[in-house]
């Protein structure tokens, strides 16, 4: 099924015809993150845009999605550019749907790029960048099953590059069994450094080629 193109996408491309570089933060907001934890995301949030907005050409190229997770999945950001984008303040209640929130940015992103090959306009590879505390909770086991085999299968089809960050007392071992690449630990709430590295990181892959691979700076904001 294709996207109707709209007249807000047409006019936003010709007038920005820069490749795309799409990014969803899938973010956390089940209750186990009130308090500290969800204040010093949205301070990091805020961080994200501002390190962007810094960079012109990443201003432009960079798109910023947030999925948000805890018993309902809501998509509280379509995709803006880094310019247009305006960090939302999120609260934290209820358990962790994180199967049904994978599927949806996965469905997110797959859309996008539909949205962009209907308007000719070059894409790079999108990334997915999952910040959870726990471990999916209060949904079926197929869902999760689900999420994983169709993450694995975006993963080796390039279709996507899926980054998951631990916090505090997340259970990496059940995150490593639903993502393809190795879940790093998030050191304290560094949340601030963490999304200027994902900035400069986006910055990197806005500056290169849309095929090109591209060395990341190490992430200084881990704990091993």
């Amino acid at each position: 099924m294709t996207n109707p193109v709209s007249l807000e996408d047409t006019v936003e491309f010709a007038e920005n015809p820069e490749p795309r570089c799409a990014c969803v933060l899938l973010l956390d907001t089940s209750g186990s993150m009130q308090g500290e934890a969800i204040s010093a995301l949205n301070t990091g949030l805020a961080s994200f845009k501002q390190d962007l907005n810094k960079d012109p050409l990443a201003s432009r190229r960079v798109e910023v999605a947030i999925v948000t997770f805890d018993n309902e999945v809501k998509v509280v950001q379509d995709f803006v550019t880094a310019d247009q984008f305006q960090p939302p303040t999120l609260t934290a209640q209820g358990q962790t749907h994180m199967g049904t929130a994978i599927i949806k940015a996965l469905d997110l992103v797959q859309a996008r790029k539909a949205t962009y090959r209907q308007n000719g306009v070059a894409y790079y590879r999108p990334w997915i960048f999952l910040i959870t505390d726990g471990e999916p909770q209060g949904e079926p086991e197929h869902i999760i099953q689900q999420a994983s085999q169709r993450l694995k299968t975006d993963e080796s089809n390039k279709r996507v590059a899926f980054f998951a960050v631990g916090v505090e007392n997340a259970n990496l071992a059940t995150l490593g069994e639903i993502v393809v690449r190795t879940p790093v630990k998030l050191a304290g709430l560094n949340f601030v450094e963490m999304f200027v590295w994902l900035s400069k990181s986006m910055e990197a892959v806005s500056h290169s080629r849309t095929n090109e691979q591209i060395a990341l700076p190490p992430p200084g904001w881990t704990s091993v």
